[in-house]
């Protein structure tokens, strides 16, 4: 297949007819198969089946969705209470990730700018800039690699945890793009990939990323992280991000404040590779962020396998905050900011340009 340090992992394919293309994640690493969303429900059943998923990659899938949601339309009148209802439907798909809200945001704001314009005008502006966010997303993540590829040493082991790759992108990801930008210097070092439960976003999908761009990948259990850093076998630690507050605390998929946690005792450096549409900066701490629950069945049946007696209670929060105070570093397509503080973090997002 092709290297997915460049597969597309959504698009949209045609004109104003066409639909959205995606990679069905619920399938890997066993099928690759290509998802085609022709109507909004479509659409939203992917995001909140986790068939499209990482914080980037749901804000391009929620811009392609407006399209979708809006092409019918037989009147201005009409296009523009489609709108309202296309983003309020796609913003309940998922709670957590801020791209999703950042993406809808703009393509209202796409819209309300061309007020007197004529119906058609309207649809294709939209999809140009659905197709924009796409390819923004495309190459912010390439400019995350670069500015952090440094922070991995020859002969190093970083440990990552869930899937920030090509897959939870438009293409090529934020924390694998570190990685990516480091071996395609030629620099030579390992990574564990901990399987992150109860959906093995790690086992199923960053082993398989990494595997397939031809790095030096090894899954381990979730509950073996303290065992590996204890024994030194990890140099730095680098994830990717749902949502990061005004002051720096950082929601990412369940299990990485623990992964911090033990970092931070051990002395390794953590890392969080975000874009800066990642920042909410309404937010003023990790209090703040809504967190997902999700289905009790996710952890009961995973996979079709009966885990958990029938009648016992399952407590499934998809994602918990990391506190700034255990991040080394966030890397962004503007730079590292390190240490991680209010200040560093107003002065990244100064520039609006990106935020909502």
């Amino acid at each position: 297949m092709a290297d997915p340090r460049s597969c597309r992992t959504i698009a949209w394919a045609g004109g104003l007819d066409g639909a959205v293309e995606m990679i069905d994640q619920t399938l890997l690493p066993g099928e690759l198969k290509i998802l085609t969303c022709r109507d909004i429900e479509t659409l939203w059943e992917a995001i909140r089946s986790l068939r499209v998923r990482g914080a980037p990659a749901i804000g391009v899938a929620a811009a392609m969705g407006v399209v979708l949601g809006v092409r019918n339309s037989r009147n201005r009148d009409e296009f523009f209470e489609n709108l309202a209802k296309s983003c309020d439907f796609l913003a309940a798909s998922r709670p957590t990730a801020v791209n999703l809200f950042w993406a809808l945001k703009r393509m209202k704001r796409r819209a309300e700018g061309l007020r007197d314009a004529g119906l058609e005008q309207l649809k294709s502006a939209l999809l140009a800039e659905a197709r924009t966010i796409r390819d923004e997303d495309a190459a912010i993540c390439r400019a995350i690699g670069e500015a952090g590829q440094h922070l991995i040493a020859e002969g190093s082991t970083v440990l990552t945890h869930c899937n920030a790759g090509g897959l939870a992108t438009a293409e090529y990801g934020t924390a694998l793009a570190v990685m990516y930008a480091a071996h395609d210097r030629g620099r030579r070092f390992a990574v564990y990939a901990d399987e992150t439960r109860p959906l093995l976003q790690g086992a199923r999908l960053t082993a398989w990323e990494l595997a397939q761009a031809g790095l030096d990948v090894t899954v381990i259990c979730d509950n073996m992280v303290a065992h590996v850093m204890r024994d030194r076998k990890v140099d730095l630690v680098v994830v990717g991000a749902d949502r990061i507050a005004a002051n720096g605390d950082t929601a990412n998929k369940i299990g990485t404040y623990g992964v911090a946690v033990i970092a931070s005792a051990h002395g390794i450096p953590f890392y969080v590779a975000a874009p800066r549409s990642t920042f909410d900066h309404s937010i003023p701490d990790g209090k703040a962020i809504p967190i997902e629950e999700r289905a009790r069945e996710e952890i009961a049946k995973g996979f079709g396998v009966t885990t958990v007696p029938e009648g016992v209670r399952c407590y499934n929060p998809a994602f918990d905050v990391t506190p700034a105070g255990l991040i080394t570093g966030i890397i962004t397509e503007r730079g590292l900011v390190s240490p991680v503080s209010s200040d560093g973090i107003a002065g990244l997002l100064r520039d609006r340009t990106c935020q909502p």
